[in-house]
């Protein structure tokens, strides 16, 4: 499974990491801090929320 991971930097130092799908976020000093903190806290998140993908029909307008 692909998640996305937004990063932007931290006003004190070093970078917040967010994901949108599940709306984790977490920090590091660098962006490789950040990702590693990210996927484990996305990881435990996903334990307990699970994902739901559903296939959309066509015939569907709006949800």
């Amino acid at each position: 499974m692909e998640l996305s991971a937004v990063f932007t930097a931290a006003p004190e130092s070093g970078y917040v990491a967010f994901n949108p799908e599940t709306g984790t976020t977490t920090q590091g000093e660098t962006v490789e801090e950040s990702l590693a903190n990210l996927r484990e806290v996305t990881e435990l998140y996903l334990e307990e929320f699970p994902l739901i993908m559903h296939a959309i029909s066509p015939f569907v307008d709006n949800l």
